[in-house]
């Protein structure tokens, strides 16, 4: 991992040094549709969101580098309910856990503008875990047959030990800048590591997958 991380620090200054066309940078920030792949099932999108900034380097008109240090939310919620009638009574449950995984990512993407502003990318994300966190939400009612009550309760855990503090992955994407420095993005981060970190994790394996959608702005 760290010479991952050297080698994305010599392209990106460099290549900044030496065959820089143009170099601009400011923020970005967006919106994160999160989950985990792997032995999981029944899971679904928890959307989280995404801010930072990019540095953008060209070498050709046409041909570019662009390295970013983002703040992430993302992870996976799971949601459950029911409801039966016995003998004229209801009785309901419903159910919501939420995964939430925060990490700093840093993504290093090869852009190659198309035409007109529009460019596609793709290149590797290292994501350093900031915290992990389980939260639950969960109600059940008792209706009909002289019954109307309501039982809630809620919690949530620091579940950072069960979660590896690095991650790995690939982000594929496209995007579209303006004149101006205003743009816009889509991309699609593919974690290539199993993140489980507690005593099954060899038979339990669980890894990031995120659409992110951004606007950012350079000068």
């Amino acid at each position: 991992m760290k010479k991952i991380l050297l080698i994305a620090a010599v392209a990106v200054f460099g290549f900044s040094n030496v065959n820089a066309q143009e170099v601009s940078f400011g923020p970005k920030a967006g919106v994160n549709f999160a989950n985990l792949n792997g032995d999981i099932e029944d899971n679904d999108i928890r959307i989280g969101f995404h801010i930072g900034g990019a540095a953008e380097i060209m070498f050709t008109e046409k041909m570019g580098l662009q390295a970013e240090l983002l703040y992430s939310l993302q992870g996976t919620k799971d949601s459950y309910s029911s409801t039966e009638t016995i003998g004229g009574v209801t009785y309901s449950e419903e159910e919501e856990a939420k995964l939430n995984l925060s990490y700093i990512n840093i993504p290093v993407s090869f852009k190659y503008y198309i035409a007109n502003g529009f460019n596609v990318e793709a290149g590797p994300q290292v994501g350093i875990l900031v915290s992990a966190k389980s939260k639950y939400e969960y109600e059940e009612r008792v209706q009909g047959g002289g019954y109307d009550e309501t039982y809630s309760e809620s919690g949530d855990e620091d579940v950072k030990d069960y979660f590896k503090s690095i991650d790995f992955g690939m982000n594929f994407g496209l995007g579209y800048k303006m004149d101006n420095g205003l743009n816009f993005g889509a991309r699609y981060n593919l974690g290539l590591m199993n993140i489980n970190d507690s005593a099954n994790s060899d038979d339990y394996k669980l890894a990031n997958g995120v659409i992110q959608v951004s606007a950012g702005f350079m000068f």
